[in-house]
């Protein structure tokens, strides 16, 4: 496992939204000399799901998250704090989930249970791009990807959405190096989301990205991978010297 030694660059634990996988990075550039891994959202539980995370590393890392990814890692902050060299989160929300989430979450659940999988997924489709109606490439790119998540991952991801809870509290324990990304476009997530975020996260820098949507790997690959960048930047300084080797004793 990636993430043993404190001397070691720590790896990039990098987690997807709902009806996401891992297809959602291909075109950001991780920094080198990072072990990226990436996590899958099965479980219907946010508090499992953040096990999942922090289990998939030993020691330090730095924690990526879209949308319900970084609420996923808000709520692995909350457990362990003190492993985190780094957080990235974007397209996202820290707050409890209001009455009418917890209606439409229902709603999208009995459609898939009705094997009407396809339909949810349409469903969910305006809400991923700037524009309600996306280019076909980019509408036909996204149910692929949400397709090849499957209406199983999906209830469970829309069961663990209804365990969420307000994480400014978590959000207020971080010590450690964070951006927040925002797309200004972004209808799921706006950009006031992100500012409350941001104010809770002691020393959070805050990215707002013009034009773009929900899906900011895909629509600002360059904006995301530049954040990453500077991040990991910011928390190689942060990072203590690795201690020095003692002199060997003099010969007898």
């Amino acid at each position: 496992m990636p993430g043993d030694g404190p001397a070691s660059p720590p790896p990039l634990v990098v987690v997807p939204g709902m009806l996401c996988d891992a297809g959602l990075w291909s075109e950001v550039v991780f920094p080198e000399g990072h072990p990226v891994r990436h996590v899958e959202l099965t479980k219907p539980d946010i508090g499992a799901m953040a096990e999942d995370l922090l289990s998939s590393v030993r020691g330090p890392f730095v924690a990526v998250g879209l949308s319900l990814g970084a609420i996923v890692a808000f709520e692995a902050l909350r457990r362990a704090p003190e492993r985190f060299r780094g957080l990235c989160v974007m397209s996202t929300n820290a707050g409890a989930p209001r009455p009418e989430q917890y209606a439409a979450w229902r709603a999208m659940d009995g459609l898939i249970a009705d094997g009407r999988f396809a339909d949810a997924v349409e469903q969910t489709l305006p809400g991923m791009f700037p524009t309600p109606r996306p280019p076909d490439a980019s509408a036909e790119r996204y149910r692929r990807m949400a397709y090849a998540v499957g209406p199983e991952a999906a209830r469970a991801q829309l069961a663990a959405q209804a365990t969420r809870h307000d994480a400014a509290g978590a959000l207020r324990t971080a010590r450690c190096p964070a951006v927040v990304l925002s797309g200004a476009r972004d209808a799921l997530c706006p950009p006031e989301f992100h500012r409350v975020i941001a104010r809770a996260v002691p020393g959070a820098e805050l990215r707002e990205v013009p034009g773009a949507g929900h899906l900011l790997p895909w629509q600002s690959p360059a904006v995301v991978s530049s954040a990453l960048r500077d991040l990991l930047a910011r928390v190689r300084a942060a990072q203590p010297p690795a201690p020095s080797a003692r002199p060997a004793p003099p010969a007898a």
